[in-house]
């Protein structure tokens, strides 16, 4: 898909991502959502897909606190209060723990829920807000959106996919 450059471009990739990940989510047995064989966010390092829904909750809800703290004028701290763009591993590993006491029905219903109220806070913003001009360095805020939500969504995707074929049953 390619890279979005305005807000129906944007929208459309969250939707059409996001959609497709979903459907693949379902697909997931539950006596194996806390199966820590999916390559992690880590080198070397290995995720369940609750763990991996875990972070796509985490990045989404730090875009609506950076979206809700902008819209107050306050600075964003980025990616995350204690963290470098540098530290992204350890932060995925935060995401982890931070809704590890979540059942898997609760981690979807979870994650349904902020991609909604992402796509109803981008929906919300005029086309310049979003791709008027640079946000965070050379970075529109559509851009940065779609860095952590649609383009996380694909990738989530295709590591669930894979994840998916090599443990279906012999048919």
């Amino acid at each position: 898909m390619a890279v979005p450059t305005c807000k129906a471009e944007l929208l459309t990739a969250i939707g059409t991502s996001f959609g497709k990940l979903l459907r693949d989510l379902e697909r997931v047995p539950l006596s194996r959502v806390r199966e820590t064989t999916l390559p992690g966010h880590v080198a070397g390092d290995s995720m369940s897909p609750a763990d991996l829904v875990s972070y796509l909750i985490g990045w989404n809800s730090l875009v609506l606190k950076w979206l809700e703290q902008d819209d107050r004028g306050a600075a964003v701290d980025f990616p995350a209060t204690g963290f470098k763009w540098t530290q992204l591993g350890p932060l995925a590993q935060k995401f982890y723990a931070d809704y590890q006491g979540l059942d898997w029905a609760d981690l979807i219903a979870l994650l349904v829920s902020v991609n909604a109220r992402l796509v109803d806070t981008v929906s919300a913003r005029p086309e310049p807000e979003l791709y008027g001009q640079a946000w965070y360095g050379k970075w529109t805020k559509g851009r940065m959106i779609q860095f952590n939500s649609s383009s996380p969504y694909a990738n989530a995707r295709g590591r669930l996919h894979k994840w998916l074929r090599a443990r279906a049953p012999a048919t």
